[in-house]
């Protein structure tokens, strides 16, 4: 039984959300070294755009009538969900870009819809953990309060839709020290960091106890 972990960053190396994964993956591989890890980097090696339309009207057109993009977007649909569906447990690190979710993970998402049964619930009770970068700040009293719009959306298609028993690890201003105007928050955003890396560790741990249970 696999876990599954998907990362979307186009930071790279510099990547927060992918260094928070790592960090919830830590124990877990630490206890649990013999399960193997699918691992898929939307952000480093993208679906390609035009798939989602071509596997919504290949699903509409008669097999034998299928052009070939439309066969080799069915296709990667059906894999997106089957690794869903023959996951035991799943890691998802999805940074927030422009107060929503990336291009590369909305088209995973509809790929991963599209490649399923409608309605099916591809993370049915399965442990979960997603974790959530920040560049500013988005809490209570902030400017940009209600200015997230991933967390709340992922929330909906990973527990509401696809059934997930999920933890939401957070980390906000993740651009301090990279955005001049946020130095001010150099305090502030160390101790987030602080907490989210313990969450992440604690997520992970729980993680190992839960998979495959």
């Amino acid at each position: 039984m696999t876990l599954l972990r998907v990362d979307a960053s186009i930071q790279g190396d510099a990547s927060a959300s992918t260094a928070l994964a790592d960090i919830v993956l830590d124990p877990f591989v630490a206890a649990r070294p013999d399960v193997p890890i699918v691992r898929r980097h939307l952000g480093q090696d993208p679906l390609p755009s035009h798939a989602w339309q071509a596997a919504i009207s290949g699903a509409f057109t008669s097999e034998d009538d299928r052009t070939e993009v439309q066969r080799e977007a069915l296709d990667l649909a059906g894999q997106l969900a089957g690794e869903l569906q023959s996951a035991a447990s799943a890691v998802f690190a999805f940074p927030l870009y422009n107060y929503g979710v990336s291009q590369h993970v909305k088209t995973w998402i509809d790929l991963c819809i599209a490649g399923a049964e409608p309605g099916a619930r591809l993370l049915d009770a399965k442990p979960v953990v997603l974790v959530t970068t920040r560049g500013g700040g988005y809490g209570s009293g902030t400017p940009r309060e209600g200015w997230d719009h991933n967390t709340d959306y992922l929330r909906r298609i990973l527990a509401d839709i696809w059934g997930a028993d999920l933890t939401v690890v957070e980390r906000e201003l993740t651009l301090v020290g990279v955005n001049p105007a946020l130095d001010e928050f150099t305090e502030l955003a160390a101790l987030m960091r602080k907490h989210a890396e313990e969450a992440a560790a604690e997520a992970g741990a729980a993680l190992a106890e839960r998979h495959g249970a």
